[in-house]
């Protein structure tokens, strides 16, 4: 499984990347493969408030659907809407073209603090 090292995850397997003032949320690589093919994601709105740990979205694929989980809170500034059409690219490019949200976070310093790094997270998935 890819595991990025510039990235910092959740347990319920979301991936955030801070650019500048922005964090870019998605899943990871080992969540898509688990899911299998995903054939629908549902977003928030941009304006959308999004709190840390609480759900923002579901992902379904032909084995199940899955809520998605905020690791950041925050207003969502732009959904990738290429995801409508083309929901294929989250097991296609996870960290790349198939990202979810982007959010301005409201206590990144804080927040941070909850999630994984890299090898906290190899290790959780490890014991999966």
């Amino acid at each position: 499984m890819n595991v990025p090292a510039d990235l910092f995850y959740t347990e319920e397997h979301e991936w955030v990347r801070l650019e500048g003032e922005v964090a870019v949320v998605g899943i990871t690589d080992y969540a898509q493969h688990e899911l299998g093919d995903v054939v629908y994601v549902e977003l928030p709105q941009v304006g959308d408030h999004v709190t840390q740990s609480e759900p923002f979205g579901v992902v379904e694929s032909v084995k199940a659907a899955s809520d998605l989980f905020a690791p950041v809170s925050g207003e969502v500034i732009e959904i990738n809407a290429a995801l409508e059409d083309a929901p294929e690219l989250v097991n296609n490019d996870p960290y790349g073209q198939g990202w979810m949200i982007k959010v301005r976070p409201s206590n990144w310093e804080a927040e941070r603090a909850n999630l994984l790094d890299a090898e906290a997270y190899r290790r959780l998935i490890e014991q999966e």
